[in-house]
């Protein structure tokens, strides 16, 4: 991986002609899209090294299993095929898989190019897979040393019933997605000792400074005072204060309130319930759910958003200090109801409830979306590649897993019957215990439950909670998870066409005025 850090992707409609010698390049594609594609749109990158029965020799030769590739021309050129067909729960675009080929087969170099072959269906998740595989924090001190940044230039060659070239707006909202995939992995990758909560204010600041919005920063004493309760029993033995910090984006004419609400645990040692010297490296991933948030509103604002959209940022350290909560403490929460702690390692769902509350008292969302590494359990759940969603809406159950698979983000569904789980947490002195009392009765569903309870199980908006524990990261390195799965999910209320399409409401744009006034309902899940 250490070839992959500082690097500049550029997305273009056409790279240009190249000698694999001077510029190596990567051409990955399903066989099927990739035997659609005209030598003469290949042959500039290729030739004379390569010929045109050489191509054509290594297409026959390519047998996916799921994967293949096949060298083209020494190290130099390379072509590989992604898997042939996929299953319901996968991405019609194998998104992981082109992040995998990408990782393996993408020859070494200062300036390469990956040729990206793909329907334009596609086009979104595989973009993002792409910068994926492209992390931007290292301190290993050859990257310090090294001055020169390598490039790397993607060209999109869309094959298929809509097979015209991107123009400039699509590869506009390209780079803002890999921009913002880029950004929430860096933060994650980076070390509590340089991403405390004052470093993330920072990261927030200067998102916001780009868009013209300013923060609202509620810190330290004053989350005591105004009865943030969560967030500041979380945060208060840690040497840089705990922070509830908003973002908001207000533009003329918005038919609803939006928010999004992100877990930013900075570094989660578990507090006095103290994790393992084997759980609590990687503890610097906690904060991933606010870091999505942060990559994903940067991009959707950029490409423009009709509706009011809130980023709300709940940072914490669960450090370990002479003030720190101890089990038996019980707190307040911003909500009004009383919490008896009986695991400090269970910490986001705190800061998180304090979070929800605030985005419907506060900024009257009619939407709130929380998003956060919120359990071990969520992989043992829906596994290392798809987040963990519950909500209490169906139609937006529904349309999560469908954002997955457009976005290649993959979501799966989470048990939702809160008069079953709730009493979990039932409590003879408080309103309810912070963690359960039965670990083998679905934990990641009863954490997400906890969060909800805070808001009320009769309130009458659209909840929808995303664990995203496992996805937000492969192997040692951040994945960016989240950032394409909310603009996707959201993508009908952006300006961009590109992200009304993957949006799972995107069949909407083809719909007459009058079956949309007809089914005004589903309008409003955006």
């Amino acid at each position: 991986m250490a070839k992959m850090a500082d690097v500049v992707l550029e997305f273009k409609a056409s790279a240009g002609d190249s000698e694999p010698q001077s510029r190596p390049v990567l051409i990955v594609g399903q066989q099927s899209s990739l035997q659609k594609v005209g030598w003469s749109q290949v042959k500039g990158k290729l030739q004379p090294a390569v010929s045109k029965e050489i191509w054509q020799a290594a297409l026959s030769a390519l047998n996916p299993n799921p994967t293949d590739s096949c060298p083209l021309y020494l190290n130099h050129a390379v072509v590989a095929a992604l898997p042939s067909r996929v299953s319901r729960h996968n991405s019609q675009s194998s998104a992981l898989f082109v992040s995998r080929l990408v990782q393996s087969c993408l020859p070494g170099g200062n300036n390469r190019c990956i040729v990206m072959v793909c329907e334009r269906s596609d086009v979104f998740a595989c973009s993002c897979a792409i910068a994926r595989t492209f992390p931007i924090f290292s301190r290993r001190s050859t990257s310090l040393r090294r001055a020169e940044k390598k490039h790397v230039t993607v060209e999109i060659v869309i094959v298929g019933q809509e097979s015209s070239s991107l123009g400039v707006a699509e590869l506009k909202c390209l780079s803002n997605a890999a921009h913002g995939v880029r950004l929430a992995a860096r933060i994650v990758d980076t070390p509590c000792n340089e991403m405390n909560t004052d470093h993330f204010l920072d990261e927030i600041t200067a998102v916001g400074t780009d868009l013209g919005i300013t923060p609202v920063i509620i810190r330290g004493e004053e989350l005591k005072k105004r009865g943030f309760g969560g967030i500041y029993g979380v945060g208060k033995a840690a040497e840089h204060p705990p922070a509830l910090v908003v973002l908001s984006h207000k533009p003329d004419g918005a038919t609803q309130t939006i928010a999004w609400v992100g877990k930013g645990i900075v570094y989660d040692t578990g507090g006095l319930s103290i994790k393992g010297k084997t759980s609590m490296p990687g503890m610097k991933r906690d904060c991933g759910g606010a870091a999505a948030i942060l990559g994903a509103f940067s991009a959707t604002i950029k490409q423009g958003f009709k509706d009011n959209l809130h980023a709300v940022f709940c940072l914490a350290e669960n450090a370990v200090g002479p003030t720190a909560t101890r089990p038996d403490d019980i707190h307040t929460l911003y909500s009004g109801k009383t919490v008896e702690i009986n695991n400090t390692d269970a910490e986001g769902r705190l800061v998180l409830a304090d979070g929800v509350v605030y985005a419907s008292k506060d900024l009257s969302a009619d939407i709130i979306l929380d998003m956060a590494t919120l359990t071990g359990a969520q992989g043992v759940s829906t596994g290392k590649y798809h987040a963990a969603v519950m909500t209490n809406n169906e139609q937006w159950e529904v349309a999560c897993v469908r954002a997955g698979r457009s976005s290649g983000d993959l979501a799966h569904p989470l048990v939702y019957c809160p008069e079953l789980h709730f009493s979990e947490f039932n409590s003879a002195l408080a309103d309810m215990k912070n963690s359960v009392a039965d670990r083998e009765n679905a934990q990641s569903s009863c954490a997400g439950l906890f969060i909800g309870s805070h808001l009320g199980f009769d309130w009458p908006g659209v909840w929808v909670h995303v664990d995203m524990a496992s996805p937000v990261h492969a192997g040692e390195r951040a994945t960016g998870f989240g950032v394409a799965l909310l603009m996707a999910l959201f993508g009908q209320a952006s300006d961009d066409p590109m992200l009304n399409q993957v949006s799972p409401l995107g069949q909407a744009a083809n719909m007459s005025g009058d079956q949309m006034e007809r089914d005004c309902k589903r309008r409003r899940l955006v």
